[in-house]
């Protein structure tokens, strides 16, 4: 039997009306931040909702429900490095969310368009060392990014 693994996604509020198709795409390909599961590992989404707006009034809620639901992981949607500005409150939602309740927050879901790679290299925004750590997991090779323009 293949190990279960239950997963919620918080996106930023600015999409709030994205049907997810790229996320649950990346989700079902294992690419992008989810390319860290197994292909072999059963991944099920427990929980999807928006941070609720600058400042993020949702996280301190949905990371409860979601794990009441039986969420082991929570992965931050891509749009929150990809919109400009990226959030500036992503590490202060991750902190809060692993040490309130005790879950891995992954940053990342499906892996970041070309377009928004030319767009943010051009304007310097991910040139710290901390936007390069977080954007790490979902910068795959470029075809794949060029798959989600």
């Amino acid at each position: 039997m293949s190990k279960k693994t239950k997963i919620g996604i918080i996106i930023c509020d600015r999409y709030r009306n994205c049907g997810g198709g790229k996320c649950f795409r990346a989700l079902q390909n294992r690419e992008g931040a989810f390319d860290i599961y197994k292909n072999d590992e059963d991944l099920e989404l427990v929980g999807y909702t928006s941070c609720g707006g600058c400042p993020g009034g949702n996280i301190e809620y949905a990371p409860e429900e979601m794990k009441k639901n039986g969420a082991e992981v929570i992965h931050f949607a891509t749009g929150f490095v990809v919109g400009y500005p990226p959030c500036p409150y992503i590490g202060h939602f991750k902190k809060f969310i692993e040490e309130k309740y005790n879950l891995k927050v992954v940053i990342g879901t499906h892996p970041i368009p070309e377009k928004y790679i030319t767009t943010h290299t051009k304007l310097g925004t991910w040139n710290s060392s901390e936007w390069q750590e977080m954007i790490k997991p979902t910068l795959a090779n470029e075809n794949t990014r060029l798959s989600y323009n």
